[in-house]
Order: structure tokens, then C-alpha cells, then sequence
């Protein structure tokens, strides 16, 4: 049974190896008293610091992102947009009626005109006339379209087909921009954590200073371990100071997401996704099931409608157009006597000859359609590798969460027991250190994991096509 560790100290009862002892029992306490005040006020500042910023929640973040993110007005009046070009394609089919007014200051000179007897030079005068009256005329007209082969039809439905299809990608837009402010505020909430094992490894280290300055000053270690647990603290410092701007600018990423245009102070919510409906099950039903809803598959598809109706309303080009015609008038030459006249009547219109314009018009539309196939097609392919990617990254960051703690575990024993061994006079600097940067990598890594849990989860559900 091995002796209790304090033993080996203390059993030599004088000696030059028992007064170092007494001398670092004293710097130790010391050191530990001269700690502990800056200890609790660093803890009192920092607990003020909390009680004056507030606490974000990923819900929060979330809806701030629907409410303020650009992309989502954008892609709401694209949609307006295309609901009123819907409007103007329908108007074909409705009564078109125009009134018209106009006002002349005219001459009364007979002017000769083509089916005229001009042989008697003495019938128009060709002085510059003199005289002028007043001429007043008003008149409407209006037409109905009665049948163009559908064209008008075609065109419609068309920008029907087109509208849907950009209600479809306004809600990709919005499934994106929560993609992105999950993925910003996990990244974010991850550096907090990172500033939180960059302090404690700097505060450790500020203790191995602390207790190896004491060793060197009884004459118990030599210099070199100084220098090198000064050199320790150092880069603990700069590990601090490279997490503390990490987490600024993922904060000012992940408020970029929320669509915020100004800084606020913040604390994040230690929040995770919730386990995806699915995430365990066969790749093939997640696959059919994002098929199924993937708003971009529902937009490609609407967009083929729409061409494909367009191709119906340029190949109606080919026959005539039939409307109905009809209109009224005034003329007169004082406002007051104006003499009234109507009209009635059909109105056919063929433009059968038009060098090809039609045909070529058709041929666009039958490439563009080819086209929009086969951006489906391929969408379908990336959806698939999309969705694979999305639950094998689910999978390992579950795999790597448990294995990571493991090693937290392991590596903060190890670093008891390498302190222990230092402070007996049994290890050296190199091995304490070494153990202190396997507890630092090791709490970073359990960082990293859960991360990327929550990152893989909202990659798999934006591959799923849900919210």
C-alpha cells in the first residue's frame, strides 16, 4: 500500500529538504490568501456583467430572423410581383374600353383629295387661308376579345403557375434564413463555451505559476520551470483573447441572421434541437419524405406548369384572334350642337405571315422547358446527397458527444493526478503540461461535438424541408 502523498514530505524531520518544505507551506498559504480576494471580485464583476445583458433564446433568434431578415421582403414582394403580372395577363379576357377627347382650331379651306375633280384650277384656291373654327369631337370605344386560340388563356395560367412558383421559393427563403441563424447562434453559443475553457485553462495555469514560483523560491525546482509555466500563462492569454474575438464575431454573424442592423449585449441560451423526427430510421424514407416537401422541388415543378403553358399560348400565335367592337361619338363645331354617330362590329385578326417569329418564339420555350427538367432532375440527385449528408453527421456527432466526455473525464483525472505528482516532487513541468493541454483540447472538443449535434440537426432538417 503506497504511503499517503503528503507523507513523502513531511516524514523528513529537518534537514535542508524539511525547512524548503515549511518555507513553501508558508508562500503556498500566502499565495492562496493574496488569490482568493481578486478570485471573488473577478467573480462579483462578472456576475454583474450577467445581471446587465439579457438572455437570447434560439427561439428568439428565430423569429427575429422571419421578422427582420431582407431576404424574406425580398422574396415576399418578388411574390407580389408575380401576383401582379398575374393581374395583367387576366385583363386580356376583360372589356377593354377607352375614352377619347379632342380640340381643333382648324381652317375651312377645301383641300383637293383623290377621287376629287381638280381639272378647274378655279375650284381651290391656293392662298393661305384666313378663316378658322372650332372643332369639337368625343367618342368611346371598347372591345371584348372573344377567342385567340388561347393565348390570352395560356398566358394566364402561366402567370398563375409562375406565381406559385415564387410562394414556393419565398418559403425556401424562409427555410434558409433559419437554417442560417440556427447554424449562426449553435457557432456562437459554441465560442461562449470556448472563452469558458480558455479561462479556466488560464486561471490553471495562473495557479501552476503560482505554485511552481513558490517551488523555485524554496529551491525545491529549477528556474526553467518557471520560465516555462510562465510561458504557459502567456499563451493561455492569447487562447483567451483569440476566443473572446471569435465570439464577437460569431455574435455579429449571428446578428447579421436576425436581420438586426444594431449591437446588443446578450447572453445565449444554452439551447439545443430536439432529436429530428426520423434522424435514425432508413435513409431511403428521409429521402422520399424531403421529396415529398423540399419547397424547391414544388418551385421547379411550377415553373415547368408555367412553361409549359406558356408553349400552349405561343402556339395559339398561329390562328387568329375574334373580338367584338363597338364605339360612340360626338363632332361638332360648338360644344353645344354636337351631332352623335355609332358603331358596332367584328374584328378579325391574322398575322399569318411573320418570318418565323412564332416558330422561333416556340423553340425558346421548348429548350427552357428541357431545361427546367433537367435542373429537376438534378435537384432531386442533390436532395438525395443533401439528406445522407445531413443524418450521417447527426450519427457521428451523437457517436462523438459521448466519446468526448469520456475524454474530459479522463484528461481533468490526469491532470490531478500530474499535479499531484508535481507537487510530491515526482513529475516534472513537461508532463504537467502536457496534461493541462489534454484537458484544454479535450473540453474543447466536447465544445466542438455538441455543436456539431445541433449544426447536423439543422442541416437535417433544412435537407428534410421542414421547419
Amino acid at each position: 500500500m503506497s504511503p499517503h502523498p503528503m507523507a513523502r514530505i513531511q516524514s523528513p524531520p529537518g534537514g535542508r529538504f524539511g525547512a524548503g518544505v515549511l518555507r513553501l507551506v508558508v508562500v503556498l498559504a500566502l499565495a492562496g490568501v493574496a488569490a482568493s480576494p481578486g478570485a471573488t471580485a473577478a467573480d462579483a464583476s462578472s456576475s454583474n456583467s450577467a445581471t446587465a445583458r439579457r438572455t437570447l433564446t434560439l427561439s428568439q433568434a428565430e423569429e427575429s430572423a422571419l421578422r427582420n431578415q431582407p431576404t424574406l421582403r425580398q422574396a415576399h414582394a418578388q411574390t407580389d410581383a408575380a401576383q401582379g403580372r398575374v393581374e395583367q395577363a387576366r385583363s386580356g379576357y376583360l372589356p377593354q374600353a377607352a375614352l377619347t377627347g379632342t380640340y381643333q382650331r382648324t381652317s375651312t379651306k377645301p383641300q383637293p383629295r383623290p377621287g376629287i375633280n381638280t381639272t378647274t384650277g378655279s375650284t381651290f384656291s391656293t392662298s393661305f387661308p384666313t378663316s378658322s373654327v372650332n372643332y369639337f369631337t368625343f367618342g368611346i370605344q371598347a372591345s371584348q376579345l372573344i377567342y385567340d386560340f388561347g393565348q390570352t388563356s395560356g398566358r394566364w395560367d402561366a402567370a398563375i403557375a409562375t406565381r406559385d412558383a415564387s410562394q414556393m421559393t419565398e418559403l425556401t427563403t424562409e427555410q434558409q434564413a433559419l437554417l442560417n441563424v440556427r447554424s449562426a447562434y449553435f457557432l456562437a453559443r459554441a465560442d461562449e463555451d470556448l472563452i469558458t475553457v480558455a479561462r479556466e485553462t488560464l486561471a490553471n495555469q495562473e495557479k501552476h505559476l503560482n505554485q511552481i514560483q513558490a517551488f523555485v523560491g524554496a529551491g525545491i525546482r529549477p528556474e526553467i520551470d518557471l520560465a516555462q509555466a510562465r510561458t504557459a500563462v502567456s499563451n493561455a492569454r492569447v487562447q483567451l483573447v483569440t476566443a473572446v474575438n471569435n465570439q464577437a464575431v460569431a455574435s455579429a454573424q449571428l446578428e447579421q441572421a436576425m436581420g438586426l442592423n444594431a449591437h446588443a449585449q446578450y447572453d445565449l441560451a444554452d439551447s439545443a434541437l430536439s432529436p429530428v423526427a426520423g434522424e435514425d430510421g432508413t435513409l431511403e424514407t428521409l429521402v422520399d419524405n424531403a421529396l415529398a416537401v423540399r419547397p424547391e422541388l414544388a418551385t421547379l415543378q411550377r415553373q415547368r406548369r408555367a412553361q409549359e403553358l406558356t408553349i400552349a399560348a405561343l402556339r395559339g400565335a398561329y390562328g387568329p384572334s375574334l373580338s367584338a367592337n363597338g364605339g360612340a361619338t360626338e363632332a361638332g363645331l360648338e360644344i353645344d350642337h354636337m351631332v352623335p354617330n355609332w358603331f358596332v362590329g367584328l374584328s378579325l385578326n391574322w398575322n399569318f405571315l411573320q418570318g418565323g417569329l412564332t416558330k422561333g418564339q416556340v423553340h425558346e420555350a421548348n429548350a427552357n422547358l428541357v431545361a427546367l427538367q433537367a435542373q429537376e432532375d438534378n435537384l432531386r440527385l442533390t436532395v438525395r446527397v443533401e439528406v445522407e449528408q445531413a443524418q450521417l453527421g447527426v450519427r457521428a456527432a451523437k457517436e462523438t458527444i459521448t466519446a468526448s466526455h469520456d475524454a474530459v473525464v479522463n484528461a481533468r483525472d490526469q491532470l490531478r493526478l500530474a499535479e499531484a505528482r508535481y507537487a510530491q516532487g515526482l513529475g516534472s513541468v513537461i508532463e504537467l503540461g502536457d496534461a493541462q493541454v489534454a484537458v484544454t483540447a479535450a473540453a474543447a472538443q466536447d465544445v466542438q461535438a455538441r455543436f456539431n449535434l445541433s449544426a447536423a440537426r439543422a442541416q437535417l432538417m433544412s435537407a428534410l424541408g421542414v421547419r
